[in-house]
C-alpha cells in the first residue's frame, strides 16, 4: 500500500497518488477538504472498508443517524475521537 506519512504529505501537496483503492482515494479526497467527491467515490459500494469511509463521512457531515447505519454495515462503531483523530485511524487502518 501507502506508508501513511507520505499519504498525509500527499494531502498537503495535492497530489492523489496513483494506484490508491477507492477507499484511500475517498480519504484522500476528504483530506484536502472535497468531502462531496470523497462521498461520491464511495456512495455507492458496500464493502465493509467502504462503509467504514461512508460512515465516517456522514458523521464529519453531521448525519449521526446515517453514519450509524454505516458503521453497522462495517461492523464498527462510531468512534468517541475527534474527525481529525478518525480520519487518521482510518488512514492508519487502511494504508496497511
Amino acid at each position: 500500500m501507502i506508508d501513511v506519512i507520505d499519504f498525509e504529505q500527499s494531502v498537503k501537496d495535492g497530489r492523489l497518488p496513483d494506484g490508491l483503492p477507492v477507499y484511500l482515494q475517498a480519504l484522500w479526497y476528504d483530506g484536502t477538504g472535497d468531502w462531496k467527491t470523497a462521498h461520491d467515490l464511495i456512495d455507492q459500494l458496500t464493502d465493509p472498508r467502504s462503509a467504514h469511509i461512508h460512515a465516517y463521512l456522514h458523521r464529519k457531515e453531521g448525519d449521526n443517524w446515517n453514519a450509524d447505519y454505516w458503521y453497522k454495515r462495517a461492523g464498527k462503531r462510531r468512534p468517541q475521537v475527534s474527525l481529525n483523530e478518525e480520519w487518521e485511524m482510518l488512514v492508519k487502518e487502511y494504508s496497511q
